[in-house]
């Protein structure tokens, strides 16, 4: 009987420690865990592609994404890279462009998705690039000006826009896919 009582003050003891251990809250997270979150994470975004978007005041072509059904996959997909037409870039298109455009929903999606990549691409990244695909399916070429990057004719004027579940970068032209 005596062997069980220092036993039974050993677990005991044991027990309480560890349930003060946890209490505190000293789990420890493991280091690529944390290295990955201070790297990755610097300057993140804790908005979706999309909320960003509206933050940044891109207001043709959010409502062009909604129109076209985008919106969802835009804000819980990815990770993209979005070639965000401002709005001044949208008024340069003829009067009835974007109108055609949200009356024909196919070709809609083909335009927005044109200004779309897979992954995350920063802008050193596209600068080490001559072309990358889209997700429309076709091609966009990158060009190194005197003036700065150039994403298939359309200079990249706000590059590394930061959004939970990917990047943005503005430019001052829409991009239209070939036929």
């Amino acid at each position: 009987m005596r062997k069980i009582r220092p036993i039974g003050a050993v677990l005991v003891t044991v027990l309480v420690i560890s349930m003060m251990l946890f209490a505190s809250g000293c789990a420890q997270k493991a280091p690529n865990e944390t290295k990955a979150t201070n790297e990755s994470n610097v300057g993140r975004s804790e908005n979706n592609i999309v909320q960003t978007l509206n933050n940044e005041n891109y207001v043709t072509l959010v409502k062009l994404v909604n129109a076209a059904g985008l919106e969802e996959t835009l804000a819980k997909g990815g990770p993209y890279t979005i070639f965000a037409p401002t709005d001044k870039a949208f008024a340069a298109l003829p009067a009835s462009t974007v109108q055609a455009l949200m009356n024909n929903k196919t070709e809609l999606k083909r335009v927005l998705t044109y200004h779309v990549a897979a992954g995350e691409l920063m802008g050193k990244d596209i600068a080490n690039m001559k072309s990358f695909p889209t997700l429309e399916g076709g091609v966009l070429s990158v060009n190194k000006t005197a003036e700065g990057l150039q994403v298939g004719g359309a200079n990249v004027t706000k590059a590394d826009i930061k959004s939970s579940n990917g990047v943005i970068h503005q430019i001052d032209k829409v991009l239209i896919p070939p036929q």
